[in-house]
């Protein structure tokens, strides 16, 4: 089955935020064995709408539009579908009834632009929406289904999963394939690299499709099967998993929805280490990404953001003299650092990165993106030193990541000094 994708907001063909709806509905369609024909983004703007509607009409069997169902004068959608249609809007006075109730039990002051939420193209099918007051709708004309949810993504999040998509499943059973996905995360190697290891795989001519993401700076290579049951998937994905393994191995750190942060939280947790960081060009970057992870508490002591040369001197003893003649963007620093919070915290374990971001600040002999990590345990002091090339706030990324990667390799048993 071809599904389209509509997404409507000035907010949208204006850039000031990003669409990340059409990426969520293509990944949920994909994981359904589905396709997606085409992807649109229109204004507020009712010929765009329909224009749009039927442009996708044409090409897939149902849409799923987002976007424009709140109460302001410029949410036109509701309207805008049902006139495409030639249908009248229907007030429902149980979602009525429903949206009053919403406002009452929060509080919050009742003007009567709300009751458009309650509006709906005449034999519309309402979707529910669990979170907000907006509720969604079906259309159905023609053999395709027009599905309509608003544009919020934590709202869209949940009407997909719970609404639309059931709704798709029980209009096309025919359509209904099994699908199974395996994702490999990957670092430290380029994506036409990853390609051309897997140039004589032959994946394709084992029913495995390839997907290939970009996700700075990480690379997801994704594994899929589409197959008529879950026992024809099954052997197939393994040999293609074997495949990658064998060709891509040592470059893949995380399977599935892993992230490298929580795979090295596991670690510490598991072998009962505690860990301190300092951070300089980073700016706090790693323990942002460390305390994104539930329960970080167990092993993080403390973190701390020495930036200025007094910083690194005051907290964490790095000597004056040590940064007069090496300079703070040095493997020497980043190793006195390292101990240095290792021993303010107390700590098994000491992490510490400083660099040069940019966009100035460098020199010849250090040139923006120099970045020096080093990783301190009782016995000994691993540092690396990397030249990034991006801008500032990548080359900040890229810090933190390659800062995570040395603490996993560590944990793994595979980093020793000047490895």
């Amino acid at each position: 089955m071809d599904i389209g994708i509509l997404t409507i907001g000035n907010e949208l063909t204006s850039g000031r935020i990003s669409d990340t709806n059409s990426a969520l509905i293509a990944r949920l369609v994909r994981a359904e064995g589905w396709s997606v024909a085409a992807m649109l983004s229109v204004g507020d703007d009712e010929a765009a709408i329909r224009d749009g509607l039927a442009f996708l009409l044409a090409r897939s069997e149902a849409i799923c539009a987002t976007g424009g169902l709140g109460p302001t004068a410029d949410d036109i959608t509701t309207a805008s579908v049902a006139r495409a249609f030639g249908l009248p809007l229907v007030r429902d006075e149980a979602v009525l009834a429903h949206v009053r109730g919403l406002f009452a039990a929060r509080r919050l002051a009742w003007t009567e632009n709300n009751a458009k939420q309650a509006d709906f193209p005449e034999g519309a099918e309402v979707i529910a929406n669990p979170t907000g007051t907006a509720a969604g709708f079906a259309l159905r004309r023609q053999g395709r289904i027009v599905a309509v949810i608003p544009g919020v993504p934590a709202e869209a999040r949940r009407m997909l999963g719970e609404g639309v998509i059931p709704l798709f499943r029980r209009a096309f059973p025919d359509a209904a394939l099994y699908v199974e996905t395996a994702t490999f995360k990957l670092f430290g190697i380029p994506e036409a690299a990853v390609d051309a290891a897997l140039a004589d795989a032959d994946l394709a001519g084992l029913g495995v499709a390839v997907g290939f993401y970009p996700n700075f700076p990480e690379n997801h290579l994704v594994l899929t099967v589409r197959t008529a049951s879950a026992a024809e998937a099954a052997p197939k994905m393994r040999e293609g998993m074997r495949r990658v393994e064998a060709r891509l191995g040592k470059h893949i750190f995380a399977r599935g929805d892993e992230t490298l942060a929580a795979i090295c939280a596991a670690l510490l947790t598991e072998r009962r280490l505690t860990l301190g960081v300092a951070e300089s060009c980073t700016g706090g970057l790693i323990s942002d990404r460390l305390t994104d992870v539930p329960g970080s508490s167990a092993f993080l002591e403390r973190g701390v953001v020495t930036y200025s040369n007094a910083a690194k001197q005051g907290l964490l003893g790095v000597p004056a003299a040590v940064i007069e003649a090496h300079g703070a963007v040095s493997a020497e620093t980043a190793r006195l650092m390292a101990e240095g919070v290792r021993r303010l915290a107390g700590t098994d374990l000491g992490l510490a990165v400083t660099g040069i971001a940019g966009p100035a600040g460098g020199t010849e002999a250090k040139p923006v993106g120099t970045v020096h990590i080093a990783l301190a345990d009782a016995a000994t002091t691993i540092a690396r030193h990397f030249a990034f090339r991006w801008d500032r706030r990548r080359n900040k990324v890229m810090a933190s990541q390659c800062a995570l990667m040395l603490l996993l390799g560590y944990l793994r048993g595979e980093a020793t000094d000047g490895g």
